[in-house]
């Protein structure tokens, strides 16, 4: 009796000491903050431009080509997509850790056992009892096993749903990477073809210069200006057309720019630059700012980063708590490979398994101290992402107001000094004005032609931005 209760006190103790082991540490984490602002710039329509498809949106056939030829080729964005497939296969091996495991075995193994081992047989023991000892000394065996982890505490399902919640926060990133491909070709596109406006405009400056330049010589032989006046006619004059290389220059460049977003080497890129100047920006509809939380996949993306390191924190925390497995076994063993397949042979087994941290929990505690941190981190990320789409928006609607409002004060300054041109060339020839006020007139009047094409850029720049910072074109 005395035995019996001593037993039992020691089994009670190791249970007590057992409950005690697989105590949590007490963490901080965080809850993020989902609210967003309830307008902007306290409009309160919730008509959103990011809801119309990129091909509507963007209605040149020539950069819908492009875009559509990109959306296929792009390298990085096949790249991405072979990530997501990675991260679906990760499902697939999370799911198979919580259903049972079940092996089919075979084994053939030749044992001799030493001479003085418990085992051993010698031979002299066999050859004075040939029949007391086996006449095959191995060991054959086929059969099936099962092992089953119970997923009591959900830890492995945790861990399928974490990895399911990572592939779709990759699909999000795909699509993230679809909008900027869409906005990055459509910037350099708007891009070329302001700088076949701006090569254009160039060249038109050039003949201007020239034949002012020809009228300079005609009055320098008429002994009515001296060499200087056409020395600095003529420096004009080269001025503007070192101008013309630049441009040629950023033309390869931003062609090619374009052919790398396209997946291909470089050629030229078919585009219609006629009309740049007329080109209208359609209205912008922002909508609401609660509406970014569905539309930018940059925010989703981050949503479901956070929801799967709250899973995390839940399979570190499941590590402190005690793992329960089933092991069965049915097949055949003989020492004889003849007697294997005897009814005799027929060899089971079935156990359980239970296992609990008891001392040394270091490793574990890491781990869950770690999946605490990253799911912090994952918070900040998510109130980040959607305070960077916020901001990101009221910029570029921004952009939109100052240079439409730009565009058109700069379009009367052209119009004023291009008829400068004209009445300082005229001045100039009736000796009412001199030579530098031609020059000045027409280079002020290249300055401001120049100008207005680079505002129109940012025009259209900004139009391509605030359709990606509502979160529209991967849809």
């Amino acid at each position: 009796m005395t035995t019996k209760r001593t037993l039992i006190h020691i089994f009670l103790l190791l249970g007590f000491v057992w409950i005690g082991s697989c105590k949590v540490p007490m963490i901080a984490g965080k809850q993020e903050n989902r609210s967003t602002p309830g307008a902007f710039k306290g409009s309160q329509d919730t008509t959103n431009s990011a809801t119309i498809k990129w091909v509507s949106y963007f209605k040149d056939p020539l950069l819908v080509s492009l875009i559509d030829t990109a959306l296929k080729n792009n390298q990085e964005l096949n790249i991405t997509l072979q990530e997501i497939e990675i991260g679906k296969n990760e499902i697939m091996a999370r799911k198979g850790e919580y259903l049972p495991f079940l092996h089919l075995r075979g084994a053939a193994v030749a044992d001799r056992a030493g001479k003085y081992s418990w085992d051993g047989f010698s031979e002299e023991d066999l050859k004075a009892n040939p029949d007391k000892g086996p006449k095959y000394i191995g060991d054959f065996m086929a059969g099936a096993y099962l092992s089953w982890e119970l997923d009591v505490w959900k830890k492995l399902r945790n861990a399928k749903k974490a990895a399911a919640l990572r592939y779709l926060s990759s699909i999000e990133g795909k699509n993230f990477m679809v909008t900027n491909i869409i906005a990055e070709i459509a910037s350099s596109y708007y891009e070329l073809i302001g700088f076949d406006n701006l090569l254009a405009t160039v060249q038109q400056n050039i003949d201007l210069q020239t034949n002012a330049l020809q009228l300079v010589k005609l009055e320098k032989e008429a002994a009515k200006v001296t060499q200087l006046a056409v020395n600095r006619f003529e420096a004009q004059l080269l001025y503007t057309k070192n101008l013309q290389f630049e441009i040629q220059q950023q033309i390869v460049e931003a062609e090619n720019r374009i052919n790398f977003l396209v997946g291909r080497f470089p050629q030229p890129v078919l585009r219609n630059a006629a009309g740049f100047n007329n080109m209208a920006a359609d209205p912008i509809f922002a909508g609401i700012p609660s509406q970014l939380l569905s539309n930018r996949p940059d925010i989703r993306q981050a949503e479901l980063g956070l929801a799967a390191a709250k899973l995390d924190v839940a399979v570190a925390k499941a590590n402190f708590y005690p793992s329960f497995s089933l092991v069965a076994g049915l097949g055949f063993q003989a020492y004889n490979p003849l007697y294997l397949i005897s009814p005799k042979s027929i060899l089971y087994n079935l156990g359980g398994d239970l296992v609990a941290p008891l001392i040394n929990k270091n490793a574990i505690k890491a781990t869950y101290f770690n999946a605490n941190a990253s799911q912090i981190q994952a918070a900040y990320n998510f109130e980040r992402s959607i305070l960077n789409a916020h901001i990101e928006v009221v910029n570029q609607l921004s952009r939109m107001d100052n240079f439409t409002k730009s565009y058109e004060t700069k379009a009367k300054e052209v119009e004023i000094l291009t008829q400068s041109i004209n009445i300082s060339n005229s001045l100039f020839r009736s000796a009412r004005a001199d030579y530098i006020e031609v020059l000045l007139t027409q280079r002020e009047a290249l300055e401001s032609k120049i100008d207005l094409i680079e505002i129109k850029l940012k025009q259209l720049d900004a139009k391509v931005n605030i359709y990606r910072a509502l979160g529209g074109g991967w849809n």
